[in-house]
């Protein structure tokens, strides 16, 4: 007797279709039976997820060829009707069938098939790391933002855009050991911020100072700026928020791409994308971060905007407060969307903070039971992320308590003034009738 087995291929799946496992084998003999296995642990553990015993059922062939009816075609189909990530890895059938000469011996043959189950990525999130994070105005430093996505399987293809247009990255294989690994741009003093310098100096660099851009040919974007420089401009229209930064026209870019397995059989993925930041052109960027993957028929995205703080909003509770309270000044929201998460640091205005600190991080300044000292102190709210900076101040009124009651003696145990005086009166009054 003869036995063939064979297992027709499956394209990969996406987790939740029905998926039908066939396994078609061909034979003279009489069938035993027919088991499915699913293979876990590299094929050291086989699980039974079906069984056919031809001892206790008959199957007929209806073939149209009579005269080769001994030669039969069979099938045996599984059928998954919602495939799970638990479910992909290898499967087998095994047949056996009784041996024509001998119907004692069983001749015994299998087939595999790998099944290859998809999940699409569940969530997508861009985030800013080290945040929150101060703002410098007269340094440039290094933003990072990171995109993670969650649920894939395989791991997904990340990329980034900014304002709609694919950014064009530079690989980076492992994180960076310092600052100077990133490539950071030369930046000039802030005195020789290059809106004062001459035409001669900015062209050919101060003698002395070096090159800041000791290459053959200047960067692309960076004549025209040079072109616009006058010989003198008054203080009055120089910016000292942002001061012009030496950049080139473009930023470079940094790419990192890692992954990492999670217990459920799908992939984290995450993305960075670094550069350094330049608060004058960053400032109301959008990026999004889009993935693409082969179980999802468009393109997932998340996108964020760069924008610094403005106009805070402060409440105190209570509104009237009055001594001993316990007061309250938290920063509610901005006049805008901000992205990243800003900084925010509390101070007094000419003296230091109730408990005797020079200042207090966090979004929220609680003064415990305020003394009477405190009325009319000035509070400072400086928020900041990388992007930008801004104040914002509060005057807290302290009132008189009517909770606490004023007794008739004064600090020292006496009476007051006013009381002695009409006891004094009065003595001498009745001093005055006596005698009369």
């Amino acid at each position: 007797a003869y036995l063939t087995v064979s297992i027709e291929p499956l394209p990969p799946v996406v987790v939740g279709d029905a998926v039908t496992l066939k396994c078609n084998f061909q034979t003279d003999g009489k069938m035993r039976e027919i088991v499915w296995y699913r293979v876990t642990d590299g094929g050291t553990i086989k699980q039974k997820i079906f069984t056919f015993d031809a001892m206790f059922s008959t199957n007929f062939s209806q073939m149209e060829n009579y005269r080769k009816r001994e030669d039969l075609v069979y099938q045996s189909t599984v059928r998954l009707p919602e495939v799970r990530i638990s479910d992909n890895g290898p499967y087998e059938c095994h047949v056996g069938i009784y041996d024509r000469a001998t119907r004692e011996k069983v001749v015994l043959a299998s087939g595999n098939v790998f099944l290859n189950v998809m999940a699409p990525p569940t969530s997508i999130s861009v985030l800013a790391a080290d945040t929150p994070a101060p703002f410098s105005r007269y340094q440039a430093q290094n933003f990072t933002l990171v995109c993670v996505v969650s649920g894939g399987k395989p791991a997904p293809l990340v990329y980034f855009k900014r304002d709609g247009e694919p950014i064009e990255a530079t690989p980076l294989p492992e994180p960076p050991v310092g600052a100077g690994s990133w490539a950071p741009r030369n930046l000039l003093h802030r005195d020789l911020d290059d809106t004062k310098v001459p035409k001669s100096l900015a062209a050919d660099g101060e003698p002395g100072m070096g090159n800041p851009f000791p290459t053959a040919e200047s960067p692309r974007g960076l004549v025209a700026e040079q072109d616009s420089v006058t010989e003198s401009i008054p203080e009055t229209v120089v910016s000292r928020e942002f001061p012009r930064w030496v950049h080139m026209a473009e930023p470079i870019y940094y790419f990192r791409h890692t992954q990492a397995p999670v217990s459920d059989g799908t992939v984290e993925a995450r993305a960075t994308l670094t550069w350094t930041l330049n608060p004058q052109i960053d400032n109301e960027a959008l990026f999004s971060c889009e993935v693409k993957h082969p179980a999802l028929s468009m393109p997932m995205q998340s996108e964020v905007t760069l924008v610094a703080p403005k106009g805070p909003k402060i409440t105190m509770t209570p509104t009237r407060a009055h001594v001993g309270d316990t007061v309250r000044i938290l920063v509610q929201g901005f006049q805008n969307e901000v992205f990243p998460e800003p900084l925010f640091t509390w101070t007094r205005v000419g003296s230091r903070l109730l408990d005797g600190s020079a200042e207090h991080d966090g979004k929220e300044l609680v003064l415990e039971r305020v003394p009477a000292e405190l009325n009319g102190s000035m509070y400072r709210c400086t928020a900041q992320n990388p992007l930008g900076s801004t104040d914002t101040h509060t005057r807290l009124i302290v009132f008189e308590n009517p909770n606490i009651p004023r007794g008739p003696e004064d600090s020292n145990g006496s009476l007051p003034s006013h009381c002695g005086f009409r006891f004094v009166l009065a003595l001498t009054l009745t001093v005055i009738l006596e005698l009369t």
